[in-house]
């Protein structure tokens, strides 16, 4: 019997659980933390219902690496996947959904999952080959066959998602993560969005002209919107659309839109003739309204998926998630991508509905890491959490009555290593306090940055060195030893003491 025809009772104390995890989705770019450009109104309407963590960051803030640390609740050099390279994801260490289906969850993946592995842990899964393709993808479903389908990859998802709640053993709870490929580069829109921002005029970051002073690593990254951004492949100007890969998976039909559509745009930059800074803040407006338009997609593939589990009466018994695997840059600093340690790549929306348990419109200002996603996930199963799981269940801070006898974190580690391509960010760790930011640049950077978020939040100036930061500095020091240890991180323990103080 599909899920339509059950009673959630016999769930009641075992909630199901959808995880929904998109891609580079910044928070900044979402209604509920506060963006009014842009329309997010199925996200905002599981952060209504329930919490939103205002401070909820990554360990490597990079694709791969991230999921990785979903599925084991371990730092990056601890599950073993450091870099978004051919590595293949180690699916014999604990995992979350190992963990609950020995718990007696049905558990599935469907979607992207980027992990150059086949899911583990899983009932049933049909993930994208690598990084997939917007327009008719393809799927690898079970054993390992790969299946081509027509249609736009988040609809495909969402789709296979409700599909198999449809048909999913009904006397036993659920766990399921929907992986989009939204809102990933190169940024193809679904044809409906096609000019959905064309009437916003986004306004410049202050810092989009950022010269980068004091700090090194920033000087020298490869992934600015004025440098990096490419006009063919990023904004579809003068698309070859018989040769670009991109484009040879279009239907005929799709493609007379969508190059009916682009043509316009690019047409814009020759009449224009734009150079300079008009050029760059041209490709900045095209980059977001591609961009937001994308995220269209991905929203509204969300309202259809809670639209399911009201109708289907799960939705009483449902815990929904919402997250991206890192956040990223849109016009910040000139930039695009993820990566460095600053807040916009740092931090990554999460917002969560527990009908019943989350008072609607919660606020969580703590420190979440996301390794600490694992075990809460497992603690609301009501499953027991595996000792080598470095992160901690926030459930408890997530309950009114709870939140202030539960002892947190006052500080959160950091570890990105991919280098130099394909963006030329410095391997880098650090630690972020409710003030402060601590980062050490190796591998050829060699330099500190320290930064107080209180009085620069958009982190401009490195105070690393300055008069009158030096017992804050080594009391950060301090601390980011002693994380370092907590999370046996020895090879950065080894940079650490050898780095040069200034």
């Amino acid at each position: 019997m599909g899920a339509c025809g059950v009673s959630v009772a016999q769930t009641a104390t075992r909630p199901n659980i959808i995880f929904i995890f998109s891609d580079d989705h910044a928070y900044q770019g979402i209604g509920a933390y506060g963006n009014k450009l842009v329309k997010t109104p199925n996200i905002d309407r599981i952060a209504r219902e329930g919490a939103l963590m205002t401070n909820n960051i990554v360990t490597n803030s990079i694709c791969g690496p991230s999921r990785a640390t979903l599925l084991t609740g371990k730092y990056s050099h601890i599950n073993g996947y450091k870099r978004n390279d051919r590595t293949r994801f180690d699916t014999n260490q604990t995992l979350l959904s190992k963990t609950l289906q020995q718990s007696g969850y049905q558990t599935a993946w469907i979607g992207k999952m980027h992990l150059n592995s086949l899911p583990a842990g899983f009932d049933y899964w049909n993930v994208l080959p690598d990084q997939g393709n917007y327009y008719n993808p393809d799927f690898v479903g079970q054993p390992n066959d790969t299946t081509h389908y027509t249609g736009y990859v988040s609809d495909l998802i969402t789709k296979f998602s409700v599909d198999w709640l449809e048909k999913r053993e009904n006397t036993k709870p659920f766990f399921l993560i929907v992986g989009h490929k939204a809102t990933h580069r190169e940024w193809l829109p679904d044809l409906q969005d096609l000019g959905a921002y064309d009437h916003v005029t986004f306004p410049l970051p202050a810092n989009f002209y950022d010269d980068y002073k004091g700090r090194t690593a920033a000087m020298q990254q490869d992934m600015s919107i004025e440098k990096t951004m490419r006009l063919r492949q990023d904004l579809k100007v003068d698309v070859d659309y018989e040769k670009d890969w991109a484009y040879k998976r279009f239907t005929p039909e799709q493609k007379k839109i969508f190059k009916a559509y682009y043509d316009k745009i690019g047409k814009e930059v020759t009449d224009k003739k734009l150079t300079g800074k008009a050029l760059t803040e041209w490709k900045y407006q095209r980059y977001l309204r591609d961009y937001f338009s994308v995220a269209n997609s991905l929203d509204r593939n969300i309202g259809k998926l809670l639209d399911y589990l009201d109708k289907s009466g799960l939705s009483k018994n449902t815990v929904v998630i919402y997250a991206s695997d890192q956040g990223f840059y849109l016009g910040e600093h000139g930039w695009f991508d993820k990566r460095f340690i600053y807040e916009e790549s740092l931090k990554t929306p999460f917002v969560i509905r527990y009908p019943g348990v989350i008072k609607p419109g919660k606020k969580v200002e703590d420190l979440i890491v996301n390794v600490d996603w694992a075990p809460t996930v497992l603690n609301i199963a009501g499953a027991k959490i595996p000792t080598d799981i470095q992160g901690k269940s926030f459930l408890p801070l997530l309950k009114d009555n709870q939140t202030a006898k539960v002892p947190w974190r006052k500080e959160a580690y950091y570890h990105y290593y991919e280098f130099p391509e394909p963006h030329h960010v410095y391997p880098h760790f650090g630690l972020r306090t409710s003030r402060y930011k601590l980062a050490y640049f190796y591998g050829g950077a060699d330099s500190w940055e320290l930064f107080d978020l209180e009085k620069d939040p958009a982190e401009g100036s490195n105070i690393y060195g300055t008069p009158g930061t030096e017992k804050i500095t080594a009391d950060l020091k301090e601390k980011l030893k002693a994380l370092m240890k907590e999370y046996k991180d020895d090879e950065a323990l080894k940079i650490l003491v050898g780095a040069k103080s200034i």
